[in-house]
């Protein structure tokens, strides 16, 4: 999701600026180490409060995945995944300057609320399968064809099979804290945490029906990490 912090034009303060553009790192509880990356920009739209137009991309595991290793080869796969999702959210809000900080010191600290339209990117889960007197075949893991466990050699990556994606309508909204460190007056460094809550237009089926049941809204909470400019 995309972070950041709301620049300012500071009543009182020598380094007014009014607008801010930021990049960020994304960590939240629907991903693995590394949930996604964003973009924001945000424009002053009176004292203390500031409009922002964002990006985020993110990829949503489900909760109850579990990673099996093929002992012969020691390839990975995920048991019963069929898809991957990818969600692609602009996100158009408002930031609120909660506490002021110093041109050169201390921590500033906004409100952040946006919302937007979701695209999910539901992509197929492939995996490296041998068939009994066959070559290996990359294709979609079918958990009702592809039975034989030791068969699975292992996963085919991320970049497999988008050219078989689909994309799924939605919408997300999110609501939390910025804090923004550093004393350079024209650097942006600083930290996002928050919560998200997204649905689709049909359920997203992540993991077989065989081994749980699939949703199409999600929530998650999140920590961003960003550094940007402001002018």
């Amino acid at each position: 999701m995309l972070p950041c912090l709301s620049g300012l034009a500071q009543d009182g303060f020598d380094d007014e600026y009014s607008s801010e553009m930021t990049y960020g790192i994304n960590f939240n509880t629907n991903a693995g180490l590394i949930g996604g990356f964003s973009i924001k920009y945000s424009r002053l739209y009176r004292s203390r409060l500031f409009y922002t137009i964002g990006l985020e991309a993110t990829n949503v595991k489900h909760d109850k995945e579990l990673r099996v290793v093929n002992r012969s080869t020691e390839g990975r796969f995920i048991l019963g995944k069929e898809n991957y999702l990818f969600p692609v959210r602009p996100q158009f809000g408002f930031e609120y300057i909660l506490f002021r900080k110093a041109p050169d010191q201390g921590i500033q600290i906004n409100s952040v609320f946006a919302a937007g339209p979701s695209i999910g990117i539901e992509k197929p889960y492939f995996i490296l399968y041998n068939y009994p007197g066959e070559v290996e075949r990359l294709e979609p893991y079918d958990p009702a064809v592809h039975t034989d466990l030791n068969s699975i050699l292992g996963s085919g990556g991320y970049t497999s099979g988008f050219d078989k994606a689909s994309f799924i309508p939605g919408g997300h909204v999110k609501a939390g804290l910025s804090f923004e460190y550093g004393k350079i007056n024209e650097e942006v460094v600083g930290m996002e945490v928050g919560f998200v809550y997204e649905a689709y237009s049909r359920d997203i089926e992540i993991l077989s029906n065989e081994l749980d049941f699939n949703r199409k809204q999600f929530t998650s909470a999140y920590i961003t990490l960003y550094v940007g400019r402001k002018r």
